[in-house]
């Protein structure tokens, strides 16, 4: 997954998810991409720093697959960043990563593995969460791969 922040033609700011750099291109050349704020279609990359994920030793990043069902293809969705609501979200986001995790068995470092086999139907369709590194997290989403990083939880830290 890749995050870009994008202008719209009036000058509208604001940051969207895809799967990867082509399927922003295909998207933004169908037109299938709309500014938040007043709906238009004309839509490009917006000028960005680039981000850099620093990494804990006490939390490594937590993944969790969804079991191998085919969906359709859906458009992104923007999703924007900041403002007043943001501990709120973030307090739901991780109320939903307790749940996933209390939902699905932990495989730890052999995230990347056990989702190709749940994918490739060479292990039972079951929800999982472990650990993955950035390159295998890419290998995943070019191999079609269903996965959502979890945000980290405060007990994590602990």
């Amino acid at each position: 997954m890749i995050l870009f922040e994008l202008q719209c033609e009036h000058g509208d700011r604001f940051e969207a998810w895809f799967r990867s750099s082509a399927d922003y291109d295909v998207q933004a050349a169908e037109k299938r991409i709309d500014c938040p704020a007043c709906g238009s279609a004309n839509v490009a990359k917006a000028i960005m720093a680039p981000a850099v994920a620093a990494r804990t030793r006490n939390a490594p990043p937590a993944i969790a697959a969804e079991p191998a069902t085919p969906s359709p293809a859906a458009p992104s969705q923007p999703v924007a960043a900041g403002g007043p609501d943001l501990a709120k979200a973030m307090q739901l986001m991780q109320q939903i990563a307790r749940e996933v995790r209390a939902k699905s068995d932990y495989v730890g470092p052999r995230f990347a593995e056990e989702a190709r086999k749940i994918h490739y139907e060479e292990a039972p369709a079951r929800s999982i969460y472990g650990e993955a590194s950035t390159t295998e997290m890419k290998e995943l989403a070019e191999e079609g791969v269903g996965f959502h990083p979890l945000p980290p939880l405060p007990e994590d830290r602990n």
